[in-house]
């Protein structure tokens, strides 16, 4: 299976989970590309198995928590992914508010099935990751 995980990052937390999350994907015998929003091919990602966006968490500190601009904007240009499974992921320091469900309805309006929704305060891995790669098969 092809799994690509994007995201934004603006200090290298975000990143750091991502990198994380690849070599946990890959540890369960998966192909996986990480690639920063402003980077990604959304063509490249629609066409990847399963699919999980990841953004930093703005806000200020327990209000008005939401993705970054650059993530939703790429997840509206994703093409239709058709029941695809799919994740959403964030970093944060206090909250995360309505983010993560706000991202998976976006990728939802794209065709995804979104199954996994995950949250971590550092570069590791969050909790249930793992889990979700299971569920792929």
């Amino acid at each position: 299976m092809n799994v690509a995980i994007v995201f934004d990052s603006k200090t290298g937390t975000t990143k750091g989970a991502a990198e994380a999350m690849a070599e946990l994907v890959q540890a369960a015998g998966h192909q996986c590309t990480v690639t920063p929003v402003q980077d990604a091919d959304p063509a490249s990602v629609s066409a990847a198995d399963a699919i999980c966006v990841g953004s930093w968490c703005k806000g200020l500190f327990f209000f008005f928590q939401h993705a970054t601009e650059a993530t939703m904007d790429f997840i509206d240009s994703l093409d239709t992914l058709e029941g695809k499974p799919a994740a959403v992921f964030c970093t944060y320091k206090t909250a995360v508010g309505g983010m993560l469900p706000k991202m998976a309805a976006r990728l939802r309006n794209r065709g995804a099935n979104v199954t996994g929704s995950f949250k971590s305060r550092g570069p590791a891995v969050a909790e249930g990751f793992g889990d979700w790669i299971k569920s792929l098969g």
